[in-house]
C-alpha cells in the first residue's frame, strides 16, 4: 500500500527516537500497564504518534483490562490498515494508520459489550491525544 506520507526509516528513526520508532516503525509492543494513555480518561481524539492522522476519538475508549488503551472503533474506517499478521505463532490483525503505515496495535474480536465487538489493543506510546478545548462540542459520529 502507498502511504500519504512517506519518509525514509532514517528520517523516522530521527524524528521518533529509538522506544518510539521501535513500535510504530518496527511493530515492537510496549510493555502491559506501562503506557501513558492507558488511563486516560478526558474527552478527545486520539492520532497517530508519527503523522498526527486522527484514528480514535474518546467515546469508543473502553476498559478492556488488557494492559493497553482498548477502543472499539476507529474515527473512521478508512483511517486504519488492517493486515493479517501470523507472527509470534499466533493469527492476530494488525492495525497501521493509513496515513503512514505505523503500527499502532492489533485489533480481536473480543470486544464483548462493546457496539462493535471489536477491541482496537493500541499501543499508547503509538499515540498522541488532544484533549477537547472546555466548551468544545464532541463531534457527531458518522
Amino acid at each position: 500500500m502507498s502511504y500519504d506520507v512517506t519518509k525514509s526509516e532514517e528520517q523516522w528513526r530521527e524524528e521518533l527516537g529509538d522506544e518510539k520508532f521501535a513500535v510504530l516503525r518496527q511493530a515492537g509492543t510496549e510493555r502491559a500497564w506501562t503506557g501513558d494513555l492507558l488511563d486516560e480518561g478526558r474527552a478527545g481524539i486520539y492520532t497517530c504518534g508519527a503523522c498526527n492522522a486522527e484514528l480514535f476519538k474518546s467515546g469508543t475508549k473502553f476498559d478492556s483490562h488488557c494492559g493497553w488503551p482498548s477502543f472499539y472503533e476507529s474515527v473512521r474506517p478508512e483511517a486504519v490498515e488492517l493486515i493479517e499478521d501470523d507472527s509470534l505463532g499466533m493469527k492476530r490483525t494488525e492495525v497501521r494508520c493509513a496515513n503512514c503505515g505505523s503500527h499502532l496495535g492489533h485489533v480481536f474480536d473480543d470486544g464483548f459489550g462493546t457496539p462493535t465487538g471489536d477491541r482496537y489493543c493500541m499501543n499508547s506510546i503509538s499515540l498522541n491525544f488532544s484533549p477537547e478545548e472546555p466548551g468544545e462540542a464532541p463531534e457527531a459520529s458518522e
